[in-house]
């Protein structure tokens, strides 16, 4: 396993076609938008900074967070995987999505198969879904 906290695409589209490009991938492998964070907003709503177009996501497969959370309930600590959206300082976007195996491979939960299974599990499917934003 890498050593990076996750995957990182670069698209060349523009910041809002490529937050509706990730959201039809992510939902072929079977992953929802829970949460949205408009981060560039809500630096200017609190700080009054400027800020590029910036967002973290909070996706989830329900299946697999079913699975997680029935075995082990504290497992909601890494729960949504989190992914960045952010427009590139010269052009197009990059998106980063958070390796669930490195999540999970902390503390407690390194040492538990079922939820070392369910973290390779969706890791498979978020690599799949960096794989098809890169073509």
């Amino acid at each position: 396993m890498s050593s990076k906290p996750g995957f990182e695409v670069k698209l060349d589209q523009p910041y809002q076609q490529a937050l509706e490009t990730l959201t039809t991938a992510l939902k072929t492998e079977g992953f929802g938008v829970m949460t949205t964070i408009d981060v560039r907003a809500t630096l200017k709503e609190k700080l009054g900074e400027e800020f590029r177009p910036y967002a973290i996501l909070g996706v989830c497969n329900p299946p697999l967070a079913h699975q997680a959370l029935s075995h082990n309930a504290e497992v909601g600590l890494m729960l949504p995987c989190n992914v960045t959206v952010e427009a590139a300082p010269v052009s197009g976007t990059i998106i980063r999505i958070a390796d669930p195996a490195m999540m999970l491979g902390v503390g407690e939960f390194a040492s538990d198969p079922v939820l070392a299974s369910v973290a390779d599990e969706a890791r498979t499917r978020l690599m799949r879904v960096a794989a098809a934003l890169a073509k």
